[in-house]
């Protein structure tokens, strides 16, 4: 009786995204917003702790009605984070980390408001932007997160958290049970 060879196949499979629920109770004095919110948000494998942490402290510094996450690496065009009307019109574009001088010019073309905050160094990012081309390049804002404190939450990142966030004058207070962290945006 022959023997048949056996065949290795290789599989490649991609690897999926990682969820994350964060609960946390929101009082941002600057603008006068309390909430308890539960937020859900998937990490994409070749996204970093610090975009995640950032991208999460972005939708709470700016959150309102209509605010969501966008679809991530599978919808390139969209904003990292985008506000939306009843009407499904685009109000806000807020974008994550140090985007290109053409995606901000196209993000102020399509919505009224841009934001972006930066978890890498704010004057490489400007340096790179001064003299480009950006629509409405006076209404941008630009947001740096605390280096620091963005490393401190990044150290105690897990896929369940509990926290509060209070935000007074800029500066954010938060709250992981007995600690408190503390940083500047």
């Amino acid at each position: 009786m022959a023997t048949v060879p056996s065949k290795i196949v290789e599989k490649r499979v991609a690897l999926g995204a990682t969820m994350y629920v964060f609960e946390i109770r929101l009082a941002d004095a600057d603008r006068g917003v309390y909430e308890t919110l539960t937020i859900r948000a998937a990490r994409h494998p070749s996204e970093t702790a610090e975009y995640l942490v950032t991208r999460l402290l972005a939708s709470c510094l700016e959150y309102t009605e209509g605010i969501a996450f966008s679809k991530g690496l599978s919808d390139p065009d969209e904003p990292a984070i985008s506000v939306r009307d009843l009407t499904g019109a685009l109000q806000a574009w807020i974008e994550v980390g140090a985007p290109d001088a053409g995606r901000l010019h196209k993000a102020m073309k399509a919505a009224p408001n841009v934001t972006v905050y930066t978890h890498r160094d704010v004057d490489q990012l400007l340096s790179r932007l001064a003299g480009a081309r950006i629509h409405r390049a006076e209404a941008l804002r630009i947001r740096a997160v605390d280096r620091e404190l963005l490393a401190a939450l990044v150290a105690r990142l897990d896929r369940r958290m509990s926290l509060d966030l209070a935000v007074s004058d800029n500066t954010l207070y938060v709250s992981l049970g007995e600690e408190t962290l503390t940083g500047v945006v």
